[in-house]
């Protein structure tokens, strides 16, 4: 242990356990981000303990299982190997020399911050607090969070009186505090973890150093910025410039339509320009934790300075109306067909916020499915990685997945997740009509097809 450590030497010998890779490590939240994170360090033997308050989980990795698909029981099986282990007991947080916390923030139904579980996660660390640890934050979510709430809640809650470190020059009752965005991209094969540069802004100068040898033992660059604050405002800048960017296509898109010209033509001619162009995609909606959630941070924060993000709060406008554009879409096709929506047969063709992921986070397809069943559709779906679809925090459908082999007693297929294990020639030939929101059928010549 390090407690009896003088201040100098805290700050040394946790920068030695780190190049040794000696340090104890404890990740907080064992999901998309924590247990990926968690495996990259068991590959580079680190000591990991994986921190998570659903048993499932943990009693799910504790017997080499897994519940993402991209991760395999060989990886937890080889992390184990290397001393991996999975725990509910938060008192272990007193052993660990890094405490990284990967936990949900999602928004509460007016669509404002919900930091609950970061306030919780906080609430439960900072009494198994001791001098020379750092505490770093990952989870996406307004510039200020890391200084404003997680700091306040651990040097409160803590027993021993513990301070965050702020002088550059720790003193001998004070622990370490960073904010180092995440950056997963689930189902992205083209680049490996290792190789996306880390970000990092720690409250002191020491803070930042720590945090930066520590992710830089596993990623090939570091990124150290001014402060919490500005690391903060790099993840949501990085992500409402997609969201913003998605929501021009997506206006274009209807435009498009209104003109019958095709905007996936458009988008590849354009994409040909070698520079000044980069490429983005129309769509059904926005999914996943943070490009359809960022907007909403910001917004909100920026009401507490006096300031507006119209251009920003018109783009979320824009893709939250997606949804709706699919229905209206799905309705007029029907009626072309001369049926009403109200007693149709739809299967919802993908639920997984994109493809080839098994990840239902803000998905777009939840609310469609939604919508469809108001407008009195009778509702099916299918994807290849969820058998079963239940209850979440914005939802409660309670579906399983319908199999393909019947196709022809739907009403409407519509396709609103792209996964490429379909067989789309088939699922087209085999429908009565099909309704696409993602050009899967791009390159099938029926006139049982409507894109939307």
């Amino acid at each position: 242990m390090t407690t009896h450590l003088t201040a100098s030497s805290l700050f040394s010998d946790l920068k030695s356990r780190i190049a040794a890779r000696q340090a104890r490590v404890g990740i907080i939240g064992l999901g998309y981000v924590g247990l990926p994170l968690a495996l990259l360090y068991s590959e580079q033997k680190f000591p990991v303990t994986g921190f998570d308050i659903d048993q499932r989980k943990v009693d799910t990795l504790t017997q080499g299982g897994t519940y993402i698909f991209r991760i395999t029981p060989e990886e937890i099986a080889a992390a184990k190997a290397n001393g991996f282990n999975a725990t509910s007991n938060y008192s272990q947080l007193n052993q660990m020399d890094a405490i990284i916390i990967c936990v949900p923030t999602p928004l509460d139904e007016y669509h404002e911050p919900d930091l609950s579980c970061i306030t919780d996660t906080a609430t439960a660390v900072a009494p198994h607090l001791r001098p020379g640890q750092i505490v770093i934050l990952e989870s996406t979510t307004y510039p200020g969070t890391t200084e404003e709430v997680l700091i306040p809640i651990l040097e409160k809650g803590n027993n021993a009186g513990l301070k965050v470190s702020r002088s550059g020059n720790a003193a001998e009752n004070e622990f370490w505090v960073a904010f180092s965005p995440e950056r997963e991209d689930p189902g992205n094969t083209q680049v490996a973890r290792p190789d996306i540069p880390k970000v990092i802004g720690g409250v002191d100068p020491q803070a930042s150093e720590i945090a930066a040898g520590f992710y830089g033992s596993i990623f090939h660059r570091t990124v150290p910025v001014s402060s919490p604050a500005v690391a903060e405002m790099t993840k949501l800048l990085e992500n409402i410039y997609r969201c913003v960017n998605i929501a021009l296509v997506n206006e274009l898109k209807m435009l498009c339509l209104r003109m019958n010209l095709d905007i996936w033509e458009i988008i590849d001619a354009a994409s040909t320009k070698p520079f000044g162009f980069h490429p983005f995609y129309p769509g059904p909606g926005l999914g996943g934790h943070c490009i359809p959630v960022d907007p909403f941070y910001l917004s909100w924060k920026a009401q507490e300075f006096d300031f507006r993000t119209k251009f920003i709060e018109l783009a979320g406008e824009v893709n939250v109306a997606m949804p709706y554009h699919v229905i209206d879409a799905t309705i007029s096709a029907l009626n072309k067909h001369k049926k009403a929506i109200n007693g149709s047969k739809v299967l919802v063709l993908g639920v997984a916020y994109k493809k080839d992921i098994d990840d239902l986070r803000e998905s777009p397809a939840l609310t469609i499915i939604e919508l469809l069943q108001k407008e009195g559709a009778t509702v099916s779906y299918n994807d290849p990685y969820f058998p079963f679809v239940g209850r979440g925090r914005h939802y409660d459908l309670q579906m399983k997945c319908a199999p393909l082999d019947n196709l022809g007693e739907y009403d409407c297929v519509l396709i609103v997740t792209d996964h490429t294990d379909y067989d789309y020639k088939k699922i087209v030939n085999d429908s009565k009509l099909v309704v696409d929101s993602r050009n899967a059928t791009r390159g099938i010549k029926s006139d049982k097809i409507l894109h939307c």
